[in-house]
């Protein structure tokens, strides 16, 4: 084993765990207060409910702490046994040395290599969900689904790939540059074209229908200037019991999607309530601000590629020989699988900047509505509903939740 591959051994089991500490530690913190339902929830959960949503908590945690380490095996296995130098020559001798031959190298080690997860994926959802009553799918869907993602992941991506290999061999030492502009600028086009154009593959969505509703929420996102063209109702109840709401595009492409789930959940008030924290986000330049992070957690991304791709000592490490040297599908693949040991220290920060922007669309949504109660009943029903974790542990939050606990959030719309 050669020391660089030793340092990313070190840091793969470093990784795991922190991240099997931060679970257990939840896990435990969770199943102490599972005896009475804490003070401030008993108003909207009863204690069967409650310790229903520890359990559906204790099981993911359970079910995530074996996938990881899975998946760090997994990985283990293909960096220390140097299989993915084999794959990377014996797929080069099915697909050629060329462009468009070292694109479908790449595409098809990259699924090759997600082909281990698909059992933890359809256990996740056949039995975990299932047993909490939360899966809707069936088997035919599921499969379907994965089936069309692949084939709509090779159309998109394939040729995108090619073109960044083309890049490497025409564009010089500031290739990366160039990939980052391509990769960028295909993200924002992305940004408009997955609600309207992908997103119906998979789920049908269909303006909200005439109504006291629609009304209203047209009447609100008429006084907080947001000038709606649509509001889009999606089937979610095809896949799942869970609910939501999320906001997809920007400009005059801009569309917000409510989970036919949510609206059987919540009276008009509440929904009014969800739409303006949708709005928030809009109104207080939250996406223009993500955007502008991605664009620069990106080009920092290229850069390292950029660097990697003239250091043969790198894919060396990695037991690809001198045949290697220079090509950018090794590093590639190896930035792949590797990058993750390093972002996910990172999370912290990326979290809490996505608590932040959920405090103020909070804040927006409680100024719109003239009172913090719609919004506050909305979360409510929410967690009960979602079986959310109600009493995280706050380390564990604070790592990996993009969105603050509801006692946080209720404490913030007070005022306290």
């Amino acid at each position: 084993m050669t020391d660089l591959l030793l340092i990313f051994v070190l840091l793969l089991i470093l990784k795991l765990a922190t991240s099997i500490g931060l679970d257990w530690v939840n896990l435990r913190y969770v199943q102490a207060r599972k005896d009475a339902v804490p003070e401030g929830f008993r108003d909207f959960i009863d204690l069967e409910t409650y310790r229903k949503s520890i359990d559906y908590t204790a099981a993911k945690t359970r079910f995530s702490i074996v996938s990881d380490l899975y998946d760090g095996l997994i990985l283990a296995l293909v960096l220390i046994l140097g299989l993915l130098p084999w794959l990377y020559a014996l797929f080069s001798g099915w697909f050629g040395d060329g462009v468009w031959g070292q694109a479908l190298v790449l595409f098809f080690i990259g699924l090759l290599l997600s082909v281990p997860s698909l059992p933890f994926g359809w256990w996740g959802t056949f039995k975990l969900e299932a047993r909490f009553g939360f899966n809707k799918s069936t088997q035919q869907l599921w499969l379907a689904d994965k089936l069309k993602g692949t084939v709509i992941g090779f159309i998109i991506g394939y040729p995108l790939l090619a073109l960044l290999i083309y890049l490497v061999g025409v564009a010089g030492a500031l290739w990366w540059v160039w990939g980052f502009a391509v990769f960028f600028l295909f993200q924002l086009v992305m940004v408009v074209l997955y609600p309207m154009v992908i997103m119906p593959l998979f789920n049908k969505l269909e303006p909200m229908e005439a109504g006291e509703l629609k009304s209203r929420l047209f009447a609100l996102a008429d006084r907080t200037g947001f000038q709606a063209q649509t509001i889009l109702v999606m089937d979610g109840s095809k896949r799942s019991g869970h609910s939501n709401a999320f906001f997809a595009g920007f400009g005059k492409f801009r569309r917000i999607v409510l989970f036919d789930t949510l609206i059987e959940q919540m009276e008009t008030a509440e929904l009014e309530a969800v739409l303006a924290h949708e709005i928030g986000h809009y109104k207080l330049g939250h996406i223009p601000k993500m955007i502008a992070l991605s664009a620069v957690s990106s080009l920092g991304m290229f850069a390292v590629l950029g660097w990697l791709a003239q250091a043969d000592w790198f894919t060396r490490a990695f037991y690809f020989d001198a045949s290697a040297d220079g090509r950018i599908v090794p590093v590639l693949l190896l930035f792949m699988l590797l990058s993750g040991l390093v972002t996910f220290w990172l999370s912290p920060l990326t979290s809490g900047l996505s608590r932040k922007h959920e405090y103020e669309a909070d804040a927006f949504a409680r100024k719109a509505m003239g009172s913090f109660e719609p919004l506050s009943n909305a979360l409510r029903k929410l967690h009960k509903e979602n079986l959310s974790n109600l009493t995280p542990h706050p380390l564990y939050s604070r790592f990996h939740y993009s969105h603050p606990t509801l006692v946080e959030r209720e404490s913030a719309l007070r005022g306290e």
